[in-house]
């Protein structure tokens, strides 16, 4: 009865491709790098401030 009512789909969505991915993937590690350096950087440059500060 509850067959008849509501049947349930047996469509399974089609899984990405790996190759559309990878460009996106590849730019995303690219900005996290970048934004680390950049994060280093400044660090570092307020090290240098302050330590000119101090003497």
């Amino acid at each position: 009865m509850i067959g008849r009512l509501c049947r349930m789909t047996t469509h399974r969505a089609s899984k990405a491709a790996a190759h559309p991915t990878q460009p996106v993937e590849r730019a995303v590690t690219a900005a996290l790098v970048l934004a680390v350096i950049a994060g280093l950087a400044w660090i570092g440059g307020m090290i240098y401030t302050v330590s000119g500060w101090s003497s």
